[in-house]
């Protein structure tokens, strides 16, 4: 009997979809279909290939109005924000099929008389893209478009909890007339993902997802020879200098902390504040949280859903418990919050003070709606704390002198570092982090370098 994967809301429970596991003759099936079609693929031309891709994205966007409440429904995001995410998704695919021409074009080497020499980028062949469920359409995005710009074929396995976004872009890939095989959407455990990886079959991994999970990703693929591409956790910290514009900071840093229930590998998880404008800051970033509406995430009204489940709201609430017991004070009171359950996936905001770095509230990755702040009294003491992390994807510092960021933003170690602005993704640069947050990069130009692979000619006249 074939495993069956269940997409159950955070909401209350119910189950929202139910799909068997991909069976072994058909990801072999899809695989020799993926090969076939990507050589013919890879002779189009980028033109032909925006053309496709364009359809696609058009194709997604006309799917909106279902789209939102099942993405309600599948990882409890308020519905108010669900179009957003598509808003993202088409502006990063239209970015990554605008620069595709010169991202792809040859590389031109100077050359002498009678000898031509370039360097091309070809297509690496099949990609697989392992996607979770916090930001399913962005996440997948960022490599489903520039790959297939690229050339490649690409299979998606999506998370048990988005079964349904996986399916989406199948859609929107066959209402395109995305050539047969080019793209798969299985339905596949995790040890099916693994044995795909160990046999070789596919020619690179992109994994958005826990270190731990990047980990055996890492493992399944070695020795196989399959390029990585890691997109793991974050523990991202801001640094408010005394020269901040406070109500701006206090305005972009609550929504950094809780939008999406703070379930962002890029949300600002721990705050740094100079100590001449420590209590203003907090005080008007707690009167700030309290102004979240818990509830039901179909309900317009309401601004913060649940977590995407119970045991990840306990594991929050048990980081928060154990930094009280070492000293720390929390702000909010959860009572405050009707819908507010410590047996349910509902989690009011939590402000945390007093902290230290002995906690793990601000070491290990939350990936919930708390953040703990700091007082510092120099930049110096928070380039020391920002950098005191196994985590580095993305780091914001607030401030009004520009040139002062930049002399910061050399030393800190992030994959992006964002000036008066935070948790957001900029197509036209590169997504990447450093230490425990992954390897490799996706979107910019930067991304095609890791979609293909170079290939030099040297054309002597004899």
């Amino acid at each position: 009997m074939a495993q069956i994967i269940q997409t159950l809301s955070p909401v209350d429970g119910h189950v929202v979809a139910e799909r068997p596991v991909a069976s072994e003759e058909a990801i072999e099936l899809a695989l020799s279909a993926a090969r076939a079609a990507q050589k013919d693929w890879a002779r189009r031309s980028v033109e032909e290939r925006a053309r496709v891709c364009g359809a696609i994205v058009d194709a997604m966007l006309a799917m909106k109005d279902e789209i939102a409440p099942e993405l309600a429904q599948q990882m409890g995001r308020p519905i108010r924000y669900c179009a957003g995410e598509l808003r993202g998704f088409e502006e990063r695919a239209r970015h990554m099929i605008s620069i595709a021409g010169d991202a792809l074009s040859p590389v031109s080497v100077d050359s002498g008389e009678g000898v031509t020499r370039s360097i091309e980028r070809e297509p690496i062949g099949v990609l697989f893209v392992i996607a979770p469920w916090n930001y399913p359409y962005l996440t997948v995005v960022n490599s489903l478009v520039p790959a297939l710009m690229a050339g490649n074929a690409v299979i998606l396995k999506h998370a048990p909890q988005t079964l349904l976004v996986g399916e989406r872009f199948q859609a929107a890939c066959d209402d395109a007339s995305l050539p047969a095989g080019l793209f798969a959407n299985l339905v596949l455990s995790h040890e099916q993902a693994d044995d795909l990886l160990a046999s070789g079959s596919v020619d690179r991994v992109h994994f958005t997802g826990s270190v731990a999970s990047g980990s055996t990703v890492e493992k399944a693929a070695g020795g196989a020879f399959v390029g990585v591409g890691l997109e793991l956790g974050g523990k991202d910290p801001a640094y408010v200098r005394a020269d901040a514009d406070l109500d701006h900071a206090v305005e972009q840093l609550v929504d950094g902390a809780f939008f999406n229930s703070g379930q962002s590998c890029c949300a600002v998880e721990r705050i740094y504040v100079d100590e001449a404008v420590y209590s203003g800051f907090v005080d008007a970033f707690v009167a700030s949280a309290r102004q979240y509406v818990l509830g039901d995430p179909m309900d317009p009204e309401t601004t913060l859903g649940p977590m995407i489940s119970a045991s990840a709201a306990a594991f929050v609430r048990k980081q928060v418990r154990d930094a009280v017991a070492a000293g720390a004070r929390t702000l909010i009171e959860p009572s405050d919050f009707a819908m507010d359950d410590p047996e349910t996936a509902f989690m009011a905001p939590q402000v945390v003070v007093d902290v230290d770095h002995s906690m793990s509230l601000m070491r290990d990755e939350s990936f919930g709606p708390v953040v703990g702040i700091m007082s510092v009294a120099d930049e110096t003491e928070a380039l020391s704390l920002m950098n005191d992390s196994v985590f580095g994807l993305t780091a914001s510092i607030w401030t009004q002198d520009l040139e002062a960021a930049k002399r910061l933003g050399t030393e800190v170690e992030a994959g992006t570092v964002f000036v008066n602005r935070c948790d957001y993704l900029d197509p036209a640069l590169a997504w990447s982090g450093v230490k425990n947050s992954g390897r490799g990069a996706t979107l910019s130009v930067v991304g095609y370098e890791h979609l293909t692979r170079p290939k030099s000619y040297y054309l002597k006249q004899t």
